[in-house]
């Protein structure tokens, strides 16, 4: 498989920030469909794919939002043309014999809480790495936040559900005139040893 162009490199990391002031442009739902489309090519444990989306884009659902989010994270996120609620579902594995058939994957979940919740937070995780990296590719901008009261969103957007908030991410097209300066970043041997 061929790199990637440099072009495609500096638009997926190198240029790529996290914003925090947002242009008055929409998002279109197609945008947002693409958006789907891409991220669920991630790969995941067994294939389980807990990821669950909840783009808030009404005013109405907004401010139910910023009523759940940090004083430091209300006015960015009412500015973004829109905020994805990046859950995961904690009944992933009811739909492992439709997404992993070739094995009986359910029974490896069934009546085990930890393991449940600790592959759908890693593996959702996961899957929103690859949704900001998929926004970038649309041309899109991305704010990823974890300053919010989980249970509050929990009780907002996914009541009655089986589905859990883990992070936000304001998406859009950021200003980047409001950027800060880019933070340093650790080299190599800072944070990685080959054994």
């Amino acid at each position: 498989m061929p790199q990637l162009s440099n072009d495609a490199l500096r638009q997926l990391f190198f240029d790529a920030r996290s914003h925090n002031a947002w242009l008055d442009q929409a998002v279109s739902d197609e945008s947002l469909r693409e958006l789907h489309h891409l991220t669920r090519w991630a790969p995941t444990s067994a294939n389980c794919s807990p990821l669950r989306v909840v783009f808030v884009r009404s005013a109405e659902a907004k401010e139910r939002l910023i009523r759940c989010v940090m004083p430091s994270n209300a006015e960015k996120t009412r500015n973004a043309p829109v905020t994805a609620i990046l859950g995961q579902d904690l009944e992933f594995h009811e739909k492992l014999p439709k997404l992993f058939p070739h094995a009986d994957a359910k029974t490896w979940f069934a009546g085990n809480a930890a393991l449940i919740e600790s592959t759908a937070f890693r593996n959702s995780s996961m899957q929103g790495g690859y949704f900001i990296l998929a926004a970038r590719a649309l041309g899109l901008d991305c704010g990823p936040m974890s300053g919010f009261d989980v249970e509050a969103v929990n009780r907002e957007f996914f009541a009655g559900t089986s589905h859990r908030a883990n992070f936000l991410c304001n998406l859009g097209y950021g200003d980047p005139s409001k950027l800060f300066p880019r933070s340093p970043r650790f080299e190599f041997d800072e944070v990685c040893t080959i054994v």
